[in-house]
């Protein structure tokens, strides 16, 4: 059984820096940050797998955010950068078996409760 524990959402002005962190990450899955908007379906937005420590952006998100893990303390990181309005949302992370397309929820055996991540203009 696997537990999940996001910490580290807040509000920021647009250009600001946010680090999220997930508690409770296994290094045989691979790892996701995914988010999720009012009134929007849950967006992918980064994935590292915990074996190789590979990882894989969103296209919105590419050049900004940073996904890392501490394996030893078991857990992952989502560092923001340059944050924009449209990165406001409630922020959860995923754990899972390798296979299928890392952006797909559904891929997901295990999910934190989420955070809030509020970004103003």
């Amino acid at each position: 059984q696997v537990q999940l524990m996001e910490s580290g959402g807040g509000s920021v002005q647009a250009g600001g820096s946010l680090r999220l962190a997930c508690q409770g990450s296994r290094s045989d899955y691979r790892m996701a940050w995914f988010r999720q908007a009012p009134g929007k379906e849950r967006e992918g937005v980064a994935m590292i797998y915990g074996f190789s420590s590979s990882t894989v952006y969103g296209n919105s998100v590419k050049g900004r955010f940073t996904i890392s893990q501490d394996k030893v303390n078991n857990t992952v990181y989502l560092q923001m950068n340059s944050l924009k309005p449209a990165d406001t949302g409630i922020y959860y992370c995923a754990a899972g078996v390798p296979g299928g397309d890392w952006k797909v929820p559904q891929f997901y055996s295990y999910w934190g409760q989420g955070t809030q991540v509020t970004v103003s203009s």
